[in-house]
Protein backbone atom coordinates (compact mmCIF):
# COMPACT_ATOMS: atom_id res chain seq x y z
CA UNK A 1 0.00 0.00 0.00
CA UNK A 2 2.98 2.29 0.60
CA UNK A 3 5.07 1.78 -2.32
CA UNK A 4 1.86 3.24 -3.92
CA UNK A 5 2.57 6.57 -2.67
CA UNK A 6 6.10 6.99 -3.02
CA UNK A 7 8.43 9.75 -0.79
CA UNK A 8 7.55 12.71 -2.51
CA UNK A 9 3.37 11.16 -1.84
CA UNK A 10 4.90 10.62 1.86
CA UNK A 11 6.67 13.89 2.59
CA UNK A 12 3.14 16.06 1.32
CA UNK A 13 1.05 13.88 4.02
CA UNK A 14 3.15 14.37 6.78
CA UNK A 15 4.05 18.43 5.86
CA UNK A 16 0.10 18.83 5.69
CA UNK A 17 -0.63 16.50 9.32
CA UNK A 18 2.25 18.68 10.57
CA UNK A 19 0.75 22.32 9.61
CA UNK A 20 -3.07 20.51 10.77
CA UNK A 21 -1.89 19.35 14.21
CA UNK A 22 1.37 21.32 15.26
CA UNK A 23 4.55 19.74 16.25
CA UNK A 24 3.34 19.00 19.95
CA UNK A 25 0.63 16.73 19.07
CA UNK A 26 2.49 14.88 16.28
CA UNK A 27 3.71 12.57 18.20
CA UNK A 28 0.86 11.98 20.42
CA UNK A 29 -1.06 10.69 17.26
CA UNK A 30 1.43 8.95 16.24
CA UNK A 31 1.72 6.87 19.38
CA UNK A 32 -1.73 5.94 19.21
CA UNK A 33 -1.82 5.36 15.56
CA UNK A 34 1.13 2.72 16.48
CA UNK A 35 -1.14 1.09 19.32
CA UNK A 36 -4.01 0.76 17.55
CA UNK A 37 -2.12 -1.37 14.63
CA UNK A 38 -0.50 -3.02 17.68
CA UNK A 39 -3.26 -4.11 19.00
CA UNK A 40 -5.25 -5.10 15.72
CA UNK A 41 -2.46 -7.09 14.91
CA UNK A 42 -2.37 -9.06 18.33
CA UNK A 43 -5.71 -9.48 17.91
CA UNK A 44 -5.34 -10.75 14.42
CA UNK A 45 -2.87 -13.30 15.88
CA UNK A 46 -5.21 -14.26 18.38
CA UNK A 47 -8.13 -15.02 15.93
CA UNK A 48 -6.01 -17.25 13.36
CA UNK A 49 -4.39 -19.07 16.32
CA UNK A 50 -7.70 -19.70 18.01
CA UNK A 51 -9.09 -21.37 14.40
CA UNK A 52 -5.85 -23.21 13.92
CA UNK A 53 -6.69 -24.93 17.65
CA UNK A 54 -10.27 -26.11 17.01
CA UNK A 55 -10.89 -29.16 14.90
CA UNK A 56 -12.94 -28.26 12.36
CA UNK A 57 -17.15 -29.39 12.59
CA UNK A 58 -17.10 -30.31 8.71
CA UNK A 59 -17.67 -34.06 8.13
CA UNK A 60 -16.53 -34.89 4.92
CA UNK A 61 -19.52 -36.50 2.01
Amino acid sequence: MLSSIGIPGLILILTIALVIFGPKKLPEIGKAAGETLKEFKNSARDLTDEGKDKPSDQKND
